[in-house]
């Protein structure tokens, strides 16, 4: 079995951890490297993994290792692991936002690095992440990467790393679209007099329900819309005042400025 390394065993580890174990993955063969001793009890005791305060502890006999850290920690963490890595030769699973994989491989050196940008619903095992990996990486190696992360939720492979930062504007950033739109969704509703139990369960569902059936259906987004749409009905106008306010443009700025932001983020971490 392949022996995993998660170095931070926070939510997003945890939730791969969990959906890992789904799939038959045994306890045994992973470890988790988390400075909290709370937190290391907790992933323990609920997940059955062998966990450690040190890093290189963790990631001594690891053939995968998932760095599972903010972007700012990246940096300080190498000179602890940087000579197992070298010894080990592991594949080296990034899910940090925005950093590139020529900085991994400037702090971790010439290893198999696969770079991941999952988002916030892997956290119940409906995540969307993009992959792309460096060309140490072998077929058998992006089968395991992939498994990992296909145990948050879909996948798909990036072959342009530059477009990493734009998946990171459609997908790794999006949920909080998705809620702020549900939000005025909800406060619409309450202007127009609906208490707000009723208006927030209404717009979630319906949210829930739009998106099973763009899943589902396999049809286009359009063919969807037009579906629902009426000729001069209620849809319509509602849609008539979307494209008057300019929603189209809103999104491409809004989908424009995280993908920018991405790319400023990983040019931070060129000064470390």
């Amino acid at each position: 079995m392949t022996r995993i390394a998660f170095i931070g065993g926070g939510n997003m580890a945890r939730s791969l951890i969990g959906g890992l174990l789904k799939t038959g993955i045994p306890a045994a063969t992973i470890a988790v490297s988390e400075p909290q001793a709370e937190s290391r009890q907790s992933l323990a005791r609920e997940f059955g993994v062998a966990t450690y305060a040190e890093n290189r502890l963790a990631a001594a006999d690891a053939e995968v290792i998932v760095l599972a850290v903010k972007p700012q920690i990246m940096p300080a963490i190498h000179t602890e692991l940087r000579d197992t890595l070298q010894r080990n030769r592991p594949l080296l699973i990034s899910i940090a936002a925005g950093v590139r994989l020529d900085q991994l491989e400037r702090w971790f050196g010439a290893l198999p690095i696969v770079r991941c940008m999952p988002n916030t619903p892997a956290l119940i095992g409906a995540g969307a992440t993009g992959l792309c990996a460096n060309a140490r990486v072998s077929p058998p190696q992006r089968a395991q990467a992939q498994h990992i992360l296909d145990a948050a939720g879909l996948t798909r492979w990036v072959d342009d790393e530059a477009l990493m930062d734009t998946v990171t504007g459609i997908s790794g950033s999006a949920p909080a679209y998705f809620f702020a739109l549900v939000e005025a969704l909800e406060d619409a509703a309450v202007a127009q007099g609906m208490d707000r139990g009723t208006a927030r369960a209404l717009a979630a569902q319906t949210c829930l329900g739009a998106g099973r059936m763009l899943v589902e259906s396999g049809e286009a987004p359009g063919e969807l819309r037009r579906r629902v749409t009426s000729p001069n009905g209620t849809t319509q106008a509602a849609l008539e005042s979307f494209a008057a306010d300019g929603l189209p443009a809103i999104v491409a700025h809004a989908v424009a400025a995280a993908t920018r932001r991405g790319g400023e983020l990983a040019a931070e971490l060129d000064k470390t």
